[in-house]
């Protein structure tokens, strides 16, 4: 008896579910990202042979860059804002909501208190070209850096219950006394533990 052949059927995916599922992922990346954010200081850091990561949240980082200009970026919308309006307050500096606003998306500056709203007025466009001459560091004139430093930590205790991992970035062309005014400032505060910011050497070769 001959064997009875069953027709072949040609198979269908349906890619519906599969697509969905691809798009969700992409503008769950999209939205997530961090846009990469240029380095007003231009500090090429020196090299080192050990490697330890620093954490990406809750991190206050003190840039030192050419010409021992100081810069300063640290994590927190909402502890930036709150920053802003407790340094306006000392300074008396009166700040608008919408030059509070974009100091709170801004994730590193570098300039002095009298400059500041200035700074806050520039259109993103032209900040590249806007010169940020540092935040004063003087402790015989005004160390505006150590009050910013002091209230930042202030605000992401009172706001987070934490305090910031710090970490100090310095230009490898720079001279030492200008590192050693950031880590005096940080004994003035009772913060001896900090990290200081390197790029990986490149092994030997044999």
């Amino acid at each position: 008896m001959p064997r009875v052949k069953v027709a072949r059927k040609s198979t269908a995916i349906d890619m519906t579910a599969m697509c969905d599922v691809a798009f969700l992922l992409l503008t769950f990346f999209i939205l997530t990202a961090k846009p990469k954010v240029e380095d007003p200081s231009k500090a090429e850091v020196p090299a080192s042979i050990k490697e330890v990561t620093i954490p990406d949240d809750n991190v206050l980082t003190i840039s030192v860059g050419k010409q021992n200009k100081m810069f300063l970026s640290f994590s927190g919308t909402d502890v930036r804002a709150e920053t802003l309006k407790s340094m306006g307050e000392k300074y008396k500096v009166d700040f608008t909501p919408a030059e509070i606003n974009r100091f709170s998306n801004t994730e590193v500056f570098g300039v002095p208190m009298s400059q500041l709203k200035q700074f806050l007025g520039t259109p993103t466009s032209d900040l590249k070209s806007f010169e940020q001459r540092g935040i004063p560091a003087d402790t015989t004139v005004s160390n505006e850096l150590s009050d910013w430093i002091l209230t930042a930590r202030k605000a992401d205790k009172g706001l987070h219950n934490q305090d910031y991992h710090i970490a100090i970035k310095g230009d490898r062309q720079e001279q030492y006394p200008a590192i050693n005014t950031v880590i005096a400032i940080l004994g003035h505060q009772k913060q001896f533990k900090f990290d200081l910011i390197t790029s990986l050497k490149a092994a030997p070769k044999k």
